[in-house]
């Protein structure tokens, strides 16, 4: 009786095989595929890319987050400052 669900359990564990052999052709089609997007980006040098960030740092609005070329806001123009309300304590 045994002998008649042994090819049946042998074609499962095939179709299994065959399914696991998919998703990893899949998986391997998929890592190709941005694998390749990687190669179509656009690469500059790193000299080239300061140098962007420079000039669009100093021609930009103000920024107080570079201190270095804007140097630092007064207190009362400073938005990152915390804004005080009122006494240092309140009474309920």
């Amino acid at each position: 009786m045994s002998s008649l669900y042994e090819p049946r359990a042998m074609e499962g564990a095939r179709n299994r095989k065959q399914s696991m052999a998919e998703l990893k052709l899949r998986r391997l089609q998929e890592l190709v595929a941005r694998l390749r997007e990687d190669l179509e980006r656009r690469r500059i040098p790193v000299s080239e890319a300061a140098n962007d960030l420079i000039n669009y740092t100093k021609k930009e609005p103000k920024d107080y987050m570079v201190p270095s070329l804007w140097g630092y806001p007064a207190r009362g123009e400073d938005p990152y400052t915390p804004q005080q309300t009122g006494g240092c304590c309140s009474v309920m």
